[in-house]
């Protein structure tokens, strides 16, 4: 599914969902590229590799950095904000990108994960996984999905995701993950985290009975994003 729908603020929404699994890399460039277009858009992919991704902030001399590269780890510097992820073949990657004069931004966009984040909660509901946006858990200065600020997607206590954004004059990227498999010696190794411990509150979705994600997962989450942005606050409890 790619194409256009037609948002509430009468410009196209651009919906890709890529087909093939692509690299960290690639990803977090093709996110950055919608973001200069401005939006409203939606892209979801199924990464293809290992990679560390972090934010724009991080110092380039963070240990937890040298760590990953000397395990072979690749290192992929976002725009957006937030810490370390380690990322793994299966994870679902999506984002939005939306004028800031669009209903779902707001004037409260920096903590308005449950508004943003809103497609992956109705996607997993769709699947029989109840999900919500929550504090993050304060538990790590560098895991993201363990981190001190913003909010962190949860299924039955345990965090399966998290998000980021990256704001410009015109328009806000909001990009998340949804991983697959979670590898927590390696991000307790990473990260200095010990296990049991903090890493055991993480959980993919291949601990909760999901497959790894074909297309037709891609094409799903993209419409749920999709629909969110064409349609903000329609009631699809029903």
């Amino acid at each position: 599914m790619n194409g256009p729908s037609r948002g509430s603020n009468s410009r196209a929404v651009r919906v890709v969902a890529v087909a093939e699994e692509v690299p960290c890399r690639t990803e977090v460039a093709e996110e950055e590229a919608l973001l200069r277009d401005g939006g409203p858009a939606v892209r979801v992919a199924v990464l293809a590799d290992r990679a560390l991704s972090v934010g724009v902030a991080v110092p380039e001399l963070a240990p937890w950095l040298a760590r990953a590269r000397a395990e072979g780890i690749p290192v992929v510097r976002r725009s957006s904000g937030g810490t370390g992820v380690l990322h793994a073949p299966g994870d679902l990657a999506w984002s939005l990108v939306l004028p800031r004069d669009h209903p779902l931004v707001g004037r409260d966009f920096v903590g308005a994960y449950g508004r943003l984040g809103g497609g992956a909660v109705r996607f997993l509901a769709a699947r029989g996984r109840a999900a919500s946006w929550v504090p993050a858990p304060g538990l790590s200065a560098e895991c993201c999905l363990l981190g001190e600020r913003g909010q962190v997607l949860v299924v039955a206590e345990r965090i399966l995701g998290g998000a980021a954004q990256h704001a410009d004059r015109a328009a806000l990227l909001h990009h998340g993950i949804l991983p697959f498999a979670v590898d927590r010696a390696a991000t307790g190794r990473l990260f200095g985290l010990p296990s049991p411990g903090p890493v055991d509150r993480l959980v993919g979705l291949a601990d909760l009975g999901f497959p790894r994600p074909a297309f037709s997962a891609v094409r799903a989450l993209a419409a749920s994003f999709a629909e969110e942005i064409a349609a903000p606050g329609r009631d699809r409890t029903t």
